[in-house]
């Protein structure tokens, strides 16, 4: 087993834009005429997609969303959420990210992002940051159905950069994820992944009792033990 691939979620990894959502969702359930409830933004929205989060957000108040409604919902959002980012000077891209890419593509290793957010927040915010070339291949939330943690975005991606680079041969067990809430832990292991905990969101304790590998900030990664732990692993499963 060869680590190949980098599989990076979007919100609290690569951006530091969960109390923007937190902002946004609330102010959408004012408008909605709802009172926002202490918790609930972690507890439904955290590591999920505005579809997941928005539509048990109104589900746990008894109110029931028509397809059409919830998609004018999350669409409100996503244009409060470029309104607000153009407001910005700087986007508040997490230190030392760029460093890491760099990292990753010294090792020869292929990236993407596996995101709930919408594919245009996402490509937005890559560009203005210019770290798109890093990442051929996004698989957003209007690419999928399901939400973290069902595994259908982490499979989703192994499928395309075997599209975008035919010659690679991936296999989930062959990518790492970077997450940083348990919905997205628990996606990426139920794509047979291994996952890096980053404590952006989550506290460090609670990451280390579900994530394979657990670091403060991504930078404290250690690439190299990283890869040796994938090699092991391949030479005691040949052995078995």
């Amino acid at each position: 087993m060869t680590l190949k691939a980098v599989l990076f979620d979007f919100n609290g990894v690569i951006i530091n834009d969960e109390p923007i959502h937190k902002q946004l969702i609330e102010q959408l359930l004012i408008e909605e005429n709802l009172r926002p409830k202490r918790g609930e933004f972690r507890q439904f929205c955290l590591g999920r997609s505005d579809r997941a989060c928005i539509n048990e957000l109104f589900a746990s108040r008894g109110r029931v969303l028509s397809e059409g409604y919830l998609t004018q919902l999350i669409v409100r959002k996503a244009q409060a959420y470029q309104q607000h980012l153009e407001t910005l000077e700087t986007l508040p891209i997490y230190p030392g990210l760029e460093d890491f890419i760099f990292k990753l593509q010294a090792a020869g290793l292929k990236m993407g992002v596996v995101s709930g957010a919408l594919r245009v927040e996402i490509e937005s915010v890559l560009n203005r940051a210019q770290l798109a070339q890093h990442f051929p291949v996004i698989v957003a939330g209007d690419d999928i159905t399901t939400s973290k943690p069902e595994p259908d975005g982490y499979l989703l991606a192994v499928e395309r950069l075997n599209q975008q680079y035919p010659e690679l041969d991936l296999k989930p067990w062959e990518c790492l994820a970077i997450e940083d809430t348990p919905a997205g832990i628990q996606a990426a292991y139920h794509a047979s992944m291994q996952v890096v905990g980053v404590a952006n969101t989550y506290p460090f304790h609670m990451l280390q009792r579900q994530a394979s590998w657990t670091v403060d900030y991504l930078a404290d990664l250690e690439l190299d033990r990283v890869q040796q732990d994938y090699e092991q692993a391949m030479i005691e499963q040949k052995a078995g």
